[in-house]
């Protein structure tokens, strides 16, 4: 395996996060509780990810300022133009497998 330095592991880690924020951002279709039920995370656990992140650091940003970075818009916004009623199957298979996060 390829030995990688501290900054290349973080400038890399960095890299693949911004093409999975922007991924996502791409594929409004999906629904976030399509990611939640499939994947066990959606954009809202990113945008929490992000500010616990910040937080850490000593940021005081915002979770709406986290969501408009990971949704490329705010979050009332991205509701509106991309987000549809979860069906009862949807809502049901998320009952049976949501995460603890």
């Amino acid at each position: 395996m390829t030995e990688l330095s501290q900054q290349q592991q973080t400038e890399f880690e960095a890299a693949a996060f911004r093409t999975l924020v922007e991924h996502l951002r791409k594929r409004s279709d999906v629904q976030n509780i399509d990611l939640m039920n499939l994947a066990g995370f959606c954009r809202n656990c990113l945008s929490n990810w992000y500010k616990d992140a910040a937080d850490a650091a000593g940021v005081g940003l915002s979770k709406e300022e986290a969501r408009e970075i990971i949704y490329g818009m705010p979050y009332e916004e991205w509701r509106a133009k991309h987000q549809n009623e979860a069906s009862e199957t949807q809502k049901a298979a998320f009952e049976t497998n949501k995460p603890a996060h």
